[in-house]
């Protein structure tokens, strides 16, 4: 279909709404990475390291699309172990052990990614006094991450969720045209988002252990979906949300008494 007939044809138009606000949504867990290993930077590259890794994203999103017939490609099986789970409400296998590269890639990026939550829970969990450093009234781990570091853990998470994301526009419709469309902006809407939410978790420490939470659940989903055991994304963002939304109330309440207190004196 040529680009007057696309523009012309309102399907056309709501399948690139649908597919920017799937982007999105897949963004995030990608944006939440970033933003919470860029603030263990130095804060004078934590920036540009956001703007490095949501450009990468961008870069690896266009460079699949121009290989579509790879990716697909990437869901035929590769090692199939013989092993099935029970039958499920609609007859398929609970999980499963015929693994494709699609599959194998998700869960290595799965194993990563709860290993890198958990890692980074630990230190805000059991770092001394001696090695913290004071941020929004409470202690935060000193940066211990070089540039190079940062962005090479950034690259690795990306090429995961940038497969997942092509993957999914490759389903919701055969245009490749609305598929680079659609990616352009949602990245867009990441890198105009990437600082302030870097810097909302940087001033709210508990903030940071709820991003690390969702990261842990993100990466065990992850090596759920690699297994063939599906995990409606709704479950997952709902969750998410709900929890971000009591957190923010958290937030609200310890501003207002913070308030309070000060005008008593």
């Amino acid at each position: 279909m040529s680009a007057v007939a696309l523009l012309a044809d309102p399907a056309a138009w709501a399948a690139l709404a649908t597919l920017v606000v799937m982007e999105i949504v897949l963004g995030i867990d990608n944006l939440i990475f970033i933003a919470v290993l860029s603030n263990k930077l130095p804060e004078n590259t934590r920036q540009r390291a956001r703007r490095t890794g949501i450009g990468l994203a961008l870069a690896m999103r266009l460079l699949l699309l121009t290989a579509i017939a790879w990716i697909i490609g990437l869901q035929a099986t590769v090692i199939d172990l013989g092993i099935t789970g029970p039958a499920g409400a609609h007859g398929e296998p609970s999980f499963e052990t015929a693994l494709s590269w699609k599959d194998i890639i998700l869960i290595a990026g799965g194993l990563f990614l709860m290993y890198k939550a958990t890692r980074e829970i630990h230190h805000s969990v059991d770092t001394p006094a001696v090695e913290t450093d004071s941020v929004a009234g409470g202690v935060r781990k000193a940066a211990e991450l070089t540039f190079t570091a940062a962005i090479l853990q950034i690259i690795a998470l990306d090429i995961v969720f940038s497969i997942d994301s092509i993957l999914t526009a490759v389903g919701m419709t055969e245009h490749v045209a609305i598929m680079y469309v659609a990616v352009v902006i949602a990245v867009g809407v990441m890198l105009v988002a990437a600082d302030p939410l870097a810097n909302f978790i940087g001033k709210n420490l508990s903030v940071v252990m709820l991003a690390l939470g969702f990261l842990l659940m993100v990466g065990m989903v992850l090596v759920a979906e690699g297994f063939g055991a599906h995990v409606p994304k709704g479950y997952i963002y709902t969750a998410m949300g709900f929890s971000g939304a009591i957190e923010g109330l958290n937030i609200w309440q310890r501003r207002a008494k913070t308030r309070k207190a000060r005008g008593s004196h």
